[in-house]
C-alpha cells in the first residue's frame, strides 16, 4: 500500500516507483511485457514466474547506449550517482507543456550542485493505459536538460512517460517514427504551430543528460507527492548488467524527521 513507512530507527521511507506486473501500462512500443507462471506451489511445491520484455517499462533508468551508438551501458554510470541527498520539486505542467530552465531555477527547494532531483509535474496521477499519460504529457527538452547538466546534478527522475517530451520521440516524425502520425495534425490544431518547428530534435534531453553522465529515471510515481517540496535522501540502484541499455529500478526516498542521521542537507 502507498504511504509513509516508519522504520525502527524513526526514519520515514517513501516508495516513488510504480507497480510492476501483468497488465502494467506500457509506452507505445512494439515490444510487450509478458508474464507467465511456470510452477505452482500446490502442484510443484515451488512458485516460479517468467517475464519476457524490455527494461523500458514502469519506473526505470536509461543508459547512454539506449540513444547513442558506441556509448556507455547501465554499468558505466558511477554507483555514487544512485544514492544521496536531493530535492523533490513541484513543476506543475499540463498537456504538451515544456519544462523550462526558468521552471527549474525557480523550483523549491532550490536545486543545488550534486543534488538528486525528482520532478513532480502532476502527471503520475494519470499513469495508466491511456493517451493522456503516454501521448499528451508535458516533459523536458534540450534547454532544461542543459540547465541540469550546468547545475551539475547527479541524477534526475521525472513523473512522465520519458526523459523527453513526447513530441521529441518517435511518436511523431523522429527516428523510426512517426508511430502516431495523427499527433502532428493535432498539435497544429492545438497550437497553430508545427511540431517540426517546436520540437526539431530527437530525444535531446536523453542525449544531453545521459552523455554527460547523469542517469535519468522515467515514470517516477508512487508516494512522490508526499515528499514533494522537501529535501530527502534518495536511492535508486539499477541492475549490474554490463550490456544493459536500461534497467527497472525501485526509487526510495528517506526523510529523517529528527535529523539524527544528518541525511538531508540544508
Amino acid at each position: 500500500m502507498p504511504g509513509e513507512l516508519v522504520g525502527a530507527n524513526g526514519l520515514r521511507y517513501y516508495d516513488l516507483s510504480v507497480a510492476w506486473g501483468h497488465g502494467m501500462p506500457q509506452w507505445p512500443s512494439s515490444s510487450n511485457l509478458e508474464f507467465r507462471t511456470l510452477k505452482f506451489l500446490s502442484k510443484d511445491g515451488i512458485y516460479v514466474q517468467q517475464m519476457e520484455g524490455i527494461m523500458h517499462r514502469g519506473t526505470h533508468m536509461d543508459a547512454p547506449n539506449h540513444v547513442t551508438a558506441n556509448t556507455g551501458t547501465i554499468t558505466d554510470f558511477e554507483p555514487w550517482r544512485f544514492f544521496g541527498t536531493g530535492v523533490a520539486v513541484s513543476i506543475p505542467k499540463g498537456k504538451w507543456e515544456v519544462i523550462t530552465p526558468a521552471d527549474l531555477e525557480a523550483a523549491e527547494p532550490r536545486i543545488e550542485p550534486g543534488d538528486i532531483v525528482m520532478i513532480n509535474t502532476g502527471s503520475h496521477h494519470l499513469f495508466g493505459d491511456n493517451d493522456d499519460y503516454f501521448l499528451y504529457s508535458p516533459g523536458l527538452y534540450k534547454e532544461a536538460a542543459e540547465w541540469l547538466v550546468e547545475r551539475q546534478v547527479k541524477l534526475v527522475g521525472i513523473d512522465v512517460q520519458a526523459l523527453d517530451h513526447p513530441l521529441g520521440t518517435k511518436l511523431v516524425d523522429h527516428g523510426t517514427g512517426p508511430s502516431h502520425p495523427w499527433l502532428i495534425d493535432e498539435y497544429r490544431a492545438h497550437t497553430g504551430r508545427d511540431i517540426a518547428d517546436d520540437f526539431p530534435l530527437w530525444e535531446p534531453a536523453h542525449k544531453v543528460m545521459l552523455l554527460n553522465g547523469i542517469p535519468g529515471i522515467e515514470n517516477v510515481g508512487g508516494d512522490l507527492d508526499l515528499v514533494t517540496g522537501k529535501r530527502c535522501t534518495f536511492m535508486a540502484f539499477p541492475w549490474r548488467w554490463p550490456e544493459g541499455d536500461g534497467s527497472g529500478i525501485r526509487v526510495v526516498a528517506v526523510i529523517d524527521p529528527d535529523r539524527r542521521f544528518a541525511f538531508e542537507r540544508g
